[in-house]
Order: structure tokens, then sequence, then C-alpha cells
């Protein structure tokens, strides 16, 4: 069947984009009226701000007293570079890649540090097998991959007593996902993410161990400015009270502390992992009950709750890059779903953002818009041929 009955329900929201993602529902300019405009970060009112931002940060993810928090430049990436480029080369290293993201892991530290590392790579709606990884060596992976919708269940692979430290971008996990705080020496992630937040600043949280690292031993190559986290063989204890090493959007910052407010009022990170625990559900529900959908994922337990990745499963389907850049573009043009095309470099498809900041009933509602411009786009297709 090919019919396409339009559905009559609209999410209210349609932004579904996976980075910068939605708004937190309490969100409006007005909100963002206390930033400190035109006022130098460093003033008393800018590093107060900078200071709470990590300090919340820490209480809503339960992040241990002794893990230090900085407010980093260039987002995730820029947070997970400063710590590669910091940290490794002490020992040997695994690179661990299920998506994009991680292969570009892979690429800087093989290419551009020139390291001689193991990798273990898995295809698209797959990872590694963890059971593998020798993590007496340093680990640099992604919890989420944002691009593939596949997730690390936990952290029982990892073990306590490591003697490698492990390196991890959880900027699609953070807030929405449980961390293992004991099994992670440094974690990366950006406000656009999971919080809804804007661009352009990271987070980067170290375990002692880490610091440790930092503080005794001085990589081989020469490190720019912006990664420096050290001077004299000390950390620089100033970057995780708020003392950026660049110019912050105070803008931004406010934004952010919206947020984490926000995520308090609903009970914190318990609060924050039921709402996008409900939203994958709804879509995995609906891909349940057809045979013409899929989640890219190929094991239910390693299946993304923030990224959620699509495929189309119809034999049909003659083209299906074409077609997937069909439907989505009938949703955008209907006004119902924005920017929920497969990542460039992934399988074509349809992805999702399920994070936190996402209602259900919005999520619920798009579902049946997806079988509408699935059967519509069939129709075409068969129109053409």
């Amino acid at each position: 069947m090919t019919d396409a009955k339009t559905p009559a329900a609209r999410p209210a929201n349609p932004r579904f984009s996976s980075g910068p993602c939605a708004k937190p529902p309490v969100f409006s300019l007005d909100k963002l009226a206390d930033a400190p405009l035109g006022r130098s970060h460093r003033a008393a009112v800018g590093k107060a701000k900078l200071l709470r931002a990590i300090e919340q940060t820490r209480d809503v993810l339960g992040v241990p007293a002794d893990y230090r928090i900085g407010i980093v430049p260039a987002s995730d990436t820029g947070a997970v570079e400063m710590a590669m480029w910091s940290l490794l080369g002490a020992r040997p290293v695994e690179m661990l890649a299920w998506e994009s993201f991680g292969e570009g892991w892979v690429t800087d530290a093989v290419k551009q540090l020139k390291l001689d590392a193991t990798v273990r790579k898995a295809p698209y709606g797959q990872i590694v097998d963890m059971a593998q990884v020798d993590f007496d060596r340093d680990v640099v992976f992604t919890w989420n991959g944002t691009t593939s919708g596949v997730r690390l269940p936990n952290g029982d692979a990892i073990p306590t007593d490591r003697a490698g430290l492990t390196i991890c971008d959880a900027t699609s996990a953070a807030f929405a996902m449980g961390l293992p705080w004991d099994k992670l020496d440094v974690v990366t992630f950006s406000w656009q993410k999971v919080m809804g937040g804007e661009a352009a600043h990271g987070m980067l949280i170290l375990s002692p161990r880490a610091v440790e690292r930092l503080e005794s031993y001085t990589p081989a190559w020469p490190m720019p400015k912006i990664f420096r986290l050290t001077k004299g063989g000390k950390l620089i204890e100033g970057i995780f009270r708020g003392e950026t090493i660049n110019t912050p959007s105070m803008l931004a910052v406010e934004d952010y502390l919206l947020a984490l407010d926000w995520a308090q009022s609903i009970g914190g990170l318990k609060g924050l992992i039921a709402r996008a625990d409900a939203n994958a559900q709804a879509v995995w529900d609906f891909c349940a009950s057809r045979d013409w959908i899929a989640n890219l994922a190929e094991d239910p337990a390693t299946a993304s709750t923030t990224s959620v990745c699509l495929k189309f499963t119809d034999p049909r389907i003659t083209d299906g890059a074409a077609f997937a850049k069909a439907v989505a573009k009938r949703l955008e043009g209907e006004g119902v779903a924005l920017d929920i095309g497969a990542y460039r470099d992934a399988p074509p498809g349809l992805r999702i953002w399920c994070g936190s900041t996402v209602e259900t009933a919005d999520v619920a509602a798009l579902m049946p818009w997806i079988e509408w411009a699935y059967r519509a786009e069939l129709a075409a297709q068969a129109q053409a041929a």
C-alpha cells in the first residue's frame, strides 16, 4: 500500500537536529537578560557566572569532588583535541571508532600526532568488542556515536585498576546517559547537545589520574597555546575555576545556566535520562511495528537514546540515499521535522534527536509523518518508474 494519508497531529516543536539541538522547553530569550553583556569575563560577575556553570555541571552530572571541570574553547572538538595533544604519547594507545567522529580522533592520533596506535573499528550500527581492548594502554573512544546511533551500554568492560587513561568523548551522552566516573579519566562534551545550549564552548573533565599525567609528562610535539593545561609542570588551576583560556560568550554561558536550572527542576540527571529514554522508546516502538524501517543499531543493548539513527529496509527502494533525502525533504517542507537526514558519512537514512530537551509528545507526533513521507515517496518512485 502506498496511499499517503496526511496525519492530523503535528509536533509542536519540529526541531530534531542532532546538533545544535532543541532548546529546553522553558527557553525564551528574555530569560537571558541577566547575562553580563559588554563586561569582561574576568570581572567578578563574569567569573561568578563561569564558576556557577562548573559547579552546577558537577551537581547535575554527579561528578566526583576530586575531578576538575573546565570550560574550554571550540566545543567538544576542542576539548577532545586538548586532551589528546596534552595526554597521549606517554604510553601505548588504543583508538576505538564506530562512527565518523571516532574516525576523526583516529586520524588525529595517527596522522597528526603520528602515534603508533592500535586502531579498533566497527562498522556503522555496531561497536567494537570492548573485551579485546587493552586498558593498560591509553584508550580514546566516543561513548555515544552521534552519527551511528550506537553507544556503550555501560562501563563494565573498563577495569578500575587500569594502568592507562580512558579519554571519552561523551558529547551526545552526558546529561542523557549514566557515566561511570570511576571508569573515565577524561570526559568531554559540548553545551549544544543534550542541554540544547549555544555552540562553541566545550567541557573538559579530568580525573586525578589525568591530572597526575599532565603534571608528570611533557609531550614530544609543540603545544599550541590554546591546548596548554599546565605551566611550569603544574596544572593551570584557574581553567577549572572559570578562568577560561580565551574569551567565552557570556550570553552562551547564561543560556547554559538556564538549561542547568531547568535540569535541576525536573529531577537532575535522573529526570534527564528518563526523558531521553522515553523519547527513544517512542521511535523504537514505531519501528518495531513496521517492516520497512529499522534502527541502524544492530544490538538493542547498544542502541542510542539520543541520536536515534534509522534505515529504510523496503526492498522496493531503488536508491537508498536519494529516497532518504527525499523523505527528509518532505518532512521539512511540511514543517514537522527539521534537520533529520542521516549524517553525510553515515549510511542513508534518518537521524532523530531524542535528547532530554525534546518532548516525547513531539516524537510521538512525528512518527505518523515519517510513515506519510515514506509512502508518498514510494508512490512517487513507482510513478517515475
